[in-house]
């Protein structure tokens, strides 16, 4: 049952939707390379297409009806978007989830020190890395620093070109024998991946150095001047101080924009396609649906890197939360109609899949791998080994969904995350499972997954679009 690759049936009309989705796309994920920028955009897109908070909506005092769109966002790091169907909400929703967060180095809350005449931030990585491929690259470092009195500054530097980068060193090969001696997992170890940000010394007359007072940059001088002259900066240029850093919230991660890949320019090479490959296409799908018989929810969640965990994680309460604050608005409240509701709701799990290297062949089974350019890719089941920890899409399903695929004409393959017993992954999917519903996981298949750099083709990014639009308004 081989697939067919999408390109082949491409028109120029297709060709031209694609090269416009694409553009957009990398506009995001460049732009976008936090779950806080990723919210924020959402909102703001959804915004202009007419969506309102739910606080707005609460305000007004006017019950939901049949087109009537609405937003939640929880925290600024998870968003979920409602446009109501002409169906009662009872007989459940038609959902988009994606998750915004992918992997990255954190900051510490007490990061930077000085060690031989350099100034370092110690970092901490975030969600599943191969380490070695983090040091040497240019970095940019995004995020917030909250103050005592609930100021906040908004961090993002290394992204444009006027800017500067920062970057994790290495041993240089004449030095780095027993370094090559090591297995993978250690040639760097994860409390090494500290971030250079400075050399230059803070240059204090002896006169100040004298009558410094206790605690002053100054006084930090005579000891660590290069750790002084950061503060000094922070201090002027953001106007935050050291113990500040304690309730920051600062994400390292790869700088400049994500390219089209290939002398052809199929592909594109970017930050954070695990799993904004799959959130971009859900937002638009979501934004530009039309009249709808069911209700469809579009969900961007964070902390799907580290188990879904957390107020912003998938197994908080948000999603349930704020399908019950809407349905209550809706005129349909109670706890009964509100496990109805869930229990009836079909679900896309919008998360990518490994695409079939054939760099790596030995890592794949080909009749059931994903191919990069021929179309979205559902995976029945993901999870390990004897399918551990694995939502297990139904049969029955599985039909209806390749149904409407079919009524889209949307191309579409399926896979399993690489060989029996070489490794596996996970997604939201079991944990809306839960509620009764049917969910399966359905996204963009993804060369060098959880690398710093990925590749995805823009086939895939453009079917993907068609899969979330025709399981909106079919599913």
């Amino acid at each position: 049952m081989e697939r067919t690759n999408a390109w082949k049936a491409y028109g120029a009309a297709d060709e031209e939707a694609v090269e416009s989705l694409a553009a957009d796309y990398i506009d995001f994920i460049s732009t976008c390379k936090t779950e806080r920028e990723a919210a924020a955009r959402a909102i703001e897109l959804a915004r202009a297409a007419g969506y309102v908070s739910l606080e707005e909506a609460r305000a007004q005092g006017k019950p939901l009806a049949p087109g009537d769109k609405v937003y939640a966002s929880n925290f600024g790091k998870s968003v979920m978007l409602v446009q109501l169907g002409r169906a009662p909400l009872e007989e459940g929703f038609n959902i988009l989830g994606a998750h915004i967060d992918s992997p990255r180095m954190d900051v510490k809350q007490n990061p930077l020190y000085e060690s031989k005449d350099f100034a370092l931030l110690d970092t901490h990585y975030y969600g599943g890395i191969k380490k070695y491929q983090w040091v040497t690259l240019p970095l940019a470092i995004h995020g917030v620093v909250v103050k005592k009195d609930g100021t906040t500054v908004a961090i993002n530097v290394g992204e444009d070109p006027a800017d500067p980068v920062f970057c994790v060193t290495d041993l240089l090969i004449h030095l780095g024998a027993q370094q090559l001696e090591k297995k993978g997992a250690k040639v760097v170890e994860g409390e090494d991946l500290d971030v250079l940000v400075g050399s230059r010394p803070l240059v204090v007359s002896k006169d100040d150095a004298k009558n410094a007072a206790e605690g002053s940059i100054e006084e930090l001088a005579a000891k660590e001047p290069v750790k002084a002259a950061l503060l000094k900066l922070f201090q002027d240029k953001y106007g935050f101080e050291e113990e500040d850093f304690l309730s920051a919230e600062l994400e390292v991660v790869p700088a400049g924009r994500a390219r089209e890949l290939g002398f052809d320019r199929s592909m594109i090479l970017g930050y954070g396609q695990d799993d904004r490959s799959c959130a971009y296409p859900s937002l638009v799908a979501q934004l530009e649906a039309g009249d709808l018989d069911r209700t469809a929810v579009c969900l961007l969640v964070d902390k799907e890197e580290i188990g879904s965990v957390g107020a912003t994680g998938m197994t908080s309460r948000f999603f349930e939360n704020t399908v019950a604050e809407v349905m209550d608005l809706a005129g349909e409240p109670g706890e009964l109609a509100l496990r109805r509701a869930l229990a009836s709701s079909n679900m896309l799990s919008s998360d990518v899949s490994a695409g079939i290297d054939p760099l790596y062949l030995s890592a794949f089974e080909e009749k059931n791998a994903a191919f990069l350019g021929r179309g979205v890719v559902f995976n029945k089941f993901t999870g390990s080994r004897g399918k551990s920890g694995s939502n297990d899409a139904n049969a029955e399903y599985m039909a209806k969904v390749r149904a409407v695929m079919d009524k889209g004409g949307v191309y579409f393959q399926t896979a399993e995350l690489g060989k029996v017993d070489i490794g596996g992954g996970g997604t939201i999917a079991y944990i809306l499972a839960k509620y009764g519903m049917n969910v399966i996981d359905c996204g963009v298949p993804v060369l060098s997954m959880h690398a710093p750099w990925e590749v995805t083709s823009k086939a895939d990014i453009y079917e993907a679009k068609k899969c979330y639009t025709a399981f909106l308004a079919y599913a």
